[in-house]
C-alpha cells in the first residue's frame, strides 16, 4: 500500500489514560475531527492489536497524543506516562506520533456533554472520546497557522522536540 501525499490521510487523536484512551479521528483531508470510540486498556499485546486494527480500518497515518501540562507549563508524572505511551505507540505501529497540549479538554468535554443533556453512564462513556475530539480539533486548527505546521511540545528531559 502506498503512503498518501503529505497533508493527506486520517489522523487519530488520543486522550491518554491508564485505564482507557478516548479516540477521535479526522477525515482524510484533515478538516474535521469526530469522536471515534474508547480503547479500554487491556495489556500491551491487546492494546497493540487494538491500535493496529484502528490503523487498518480507518487508514490512520499519524497519531496525536494529548499531553497533560500544568497551568504553569510544567509537565507532570502523567505527562511522562503519556510520553512513554506515545513512544510505545510509535514503536508498535511504525506511525509518527505528535504530542499536543491537552489542557482543559476534559473540562470542555464535560461542559459540552452537560449542555447536550447527556447524563450518567452515557456521559462517562463519551467523555474520553469527546476530549480526544477537542484535542484533535485544536491540533488541526494549529496546523492552519502561518507556516502550516504546529510546533511539537519539547520533552524537557531531552531538550528537543518530540514528533
Amino acid at each position: 500500500m502506498s503512503r498518501p501525499p503529505e497533508g493527506y490521510g486520517r489522523i487519530a487523536g488520543i486522550d491518554f489514560g491508564t485505564v482507557r484512551c478516548g479516540i477521535a479521528v479526522t477525515d482524510p483531508e484533515r478538516r474535521l475531527a469526530s469522536p471515534y470510540g474508547t480503547c479500554t486498556r487491556a495489556g500491551l499485546t491487546a492494546d497493540a492489536n487494538w491500535f493496529r486494527q484502528l490503523i487498518q480500518q480507518e487508514q490512520i497515518v499519524q497519531f496525536v497524543v494529548g499531553l497533560p501540562i500544568h497551568l504553569s507549563g510544567q509537565e507532570s508524572p502523567k505527562s511522562r506516562e503519556a510520553r512513554r505511551f506515545g513512544q510505545w505507540l510509535a514503536e508498535t505501529t511504525g506511525l509518527p506520533v505528535t504530542f499536543f497540549d491537552e489542557r482543559y479538554t476534559s473540562v470542555e468535554a464535560a461542559d459540552l456533554l452537560r449542555q447536550s443533556q447527556v447524563r450518567g453512564k452515557r456521559r462517562r462513556a463519551r467523555m474520553d472520546m469527546v476530549a480526544a475530539q477537542i484535542l484533535l480539533t485544536a491540533y488541526l486548527e494549529s496546523t492552519q497557522l502561518p507556516g502550516g505546521r504546529s510546533e511539537p511540545l519539547d520533552d524537557p528531559a531531552e531538550g528537543s522536540p518530540k514528533a
